[in-house]
């Protein structure tokens, strides 16, 4: 994972147009362009209308509780299909009754052929728990995009994003897109929140993100640090988030995606539809507008 973001950001942007004279026809402009259209057009393999399986082919332990469950798509030229920022379904038969949650997926269209998950598996976590559980060879079922903010580059002069465990997934799919975009100037800051150091779910790929792109800086916050922590500990306060994150503003937004009671206190919970329902905690008392927070 490590090698590829960096072979990644390594990458420079290549100009895909070559001019045309005027010499040439409406009528074989029109072919060409067609037929450049049916070649660059991808193969995606989600479908926001129904489930399809999908097999594992791999499975790493990421922490004492998280797994990374990678899944093969139906060949090597396909892509996932999800927009930024967008989540997939996914759904299982567990104790004989279907459960479906949303995940993110936490890598990108860009790597074709594969569909990685971090699962963090909760105790109380039906779904969550039989992911982790998945063995090579398993199948899964999973249908999207389904979008949760339809972004641009440079739609905001600078991002926060206020995480806790599994929650950092949709934060992940955001500081890629962004980071490996040249042409993206958004500043993105990620308060990244913890039990305790061993918690800590794709530290290796947050660090070296931070190491390669300026734009992005990531804070750790634990509830129980050793002696020789030398990040934040405690839980979130309104003078951390005045002290790290982009203030209330038009031009800024903040993501927050956690644990239940981190949401409440931070920004309020998702409505039960899922929509996102009224803004509260930290975030409502400091001045951020509903329009300045989403919820994940």
């Amino acid at each position: 994972m490590l090698s590829s973001l960096i072979r990644s950001a390594s990458r420079q942007p290549v100009s895909g147009a070559a001019s045309v004279t005027a010499m040439v026809s409406a009528l074989g402009l029109a072919s060409f362009s067609t037929a450049a259209h049916n070649a660059e057009e991808p193969k995606v393999a989600l479908s926001p209308k129904e489930f399809r399986s999908f097999k594992v082919t791999k499975v790493e332990e990421v922490t004492h509780d998280t797994k990374r469950v990678v899944f093969a798509l139906p060949s090597k030229e396909h892509e996932m299909g999800l927009t930024v920022a967008s989540c997939l379904m996914a759904k299982a038969d567990v104790d004989g009754k279907a459960a479906v949650r949303p995940y993110t997926p936490t890598n990108t269209n860009a790597e074709k052929g594969e569909l990685e998950l971090v699962v963090k598996g909760y105790p109380t976590g039906k779904l969550s728990k039989h992911i982790v559980n998945l063995k090579v060879g398993d199948e899964l079922a999973m249908k999207g995009p389904f979008v949760k903010l339809e972004y641009k580059p440079n739609m905001y002069k600078s991002i926060g994003f206020l995480c806790g465990g599994s929650g950092i997934t949709p934060a992940l799919q955001m500081v890629k897109e962004i980071c490996r975009n040249p042409d993206d100037s958004t500043q993105v800051v990620l308060v990244f929140c913890n039990q305790t150091e061993k918690d800590i779910i794709l530290r290796d790929e947050l660090d070296a993100l931070q190491y390669m792109y300026p734009q992005f800086q990531v804070h750790y916050v634990l509830d129980k640090a050793e002696a020789n922590w030398d990040g934040y500990t405690g839980y979130v306060t309104m003078e951390l988030i005045e002290k790290l994150l982009p203030g209330p503003s038009d031009e800024s937004l903040i993501g927050v995606c956690g644990p239940p009671p981190m949401m409440n206190a931070i920004s309020g919970n998702k409505a039960p539809d899922r929509s996102q329902g009224e803004l509260k905690g930290l975030l409502k008392e400091l001045g951020y507008t509903s329009k300045q927070v989403l919820k994940f």
